[in-house]
């Protein structure tokens, strides 16, 4: 609610600028609130920054993967052309839509099925709707990123397909290794923080008069 009306009514640079302390706000209150933390969640904590900030080094630099992209100076210090606090959003961003798909399907699969799934099958099920939900969730928030500052497409500034499809596929890739690894998947608050954040961006998209 400060951000939605700090951005939409009082047109504040200064709430835009204090994004890094919301992400690390919400990444340590998911690490507090993740139930009997293990080596293993903190090792999927580790790979999901490595790998998240190390493609999106790739993209910028090369422009292979998602399009020709730079970054603003929103998100604070910048090391290879890239935001290190972009390591902290794609652990965020993945790990609530792992967490929120994991609790959906887990209870669908409870009431509906007399029979449970094998575990392939169900770690497929999870795997491909939670990566389709972080697709989801980052073409909605695109357009609002791109015009609050957080980066930039260049060229005519269009948002490329091959930026949803690298979103996809690196996301699914991260996943699996979510729900393999042996770690508690329940967490209320992400699932509450992803809806947050969900809502936060359909409403500026919308107020903001952000084009699909």
């Amino acid at each position: 609610m400060v951000g939605l009306v700090g951005i939409l009514v009082f047109k504040s640079d200064l709430i835009i600028q204090s994004t890094p302390i919301n992400l690390l706000l919400s990444f340590g209150l998911l690490i507090w609130t993740q139930p009997e933390k293990n080596n293993w969640f903190y090792g999927f904590i580790i790979l999901t920054a490595i790998v998240g900030f190390g493609v999106e080094v790739i993209g910028v630099n090369t422009g292979y993967l998602f399009g020709d992209y730079s970054y603003g100076k929103v998100l604070g210090f910048k090391w290879q052309q890239v935001p290190l606090m972009i390591a902290v959003n794609w652990f965020i961003t993945i790990y609530c839509c792992g967490i929120a798909m994991h609790t959906l399907l887990t209870k669908a699969m409870q009431k509906v099925a007399a029979k449970q799934p094998s575990k392939v099958l169900k770690t497929i099920s999870l795997v491909t709707d939670s990566a389709t939900l972080a697709v989801a969730f980052d073409w909605l928030m695109e357009p609002v990123a791109v015009q609050l500052g957080f980066w930039k497409w260049l060229g005519d500034g269009s948002i490329p397909l091959l930026n949803y499809i690298c979103w996809y596929f690196i996301s699914a890739l991260l996943l699996v290794v979510f729900h393999v690894a042996p770690f508690s998947k329940k967490n209320n608050f992400a699932v509450n923080l992803l809806l947050i954040q969900l809502m936060f961006f359909l409403l500026l998209r919308t107020f903001l008069n952000i084009p699909s």
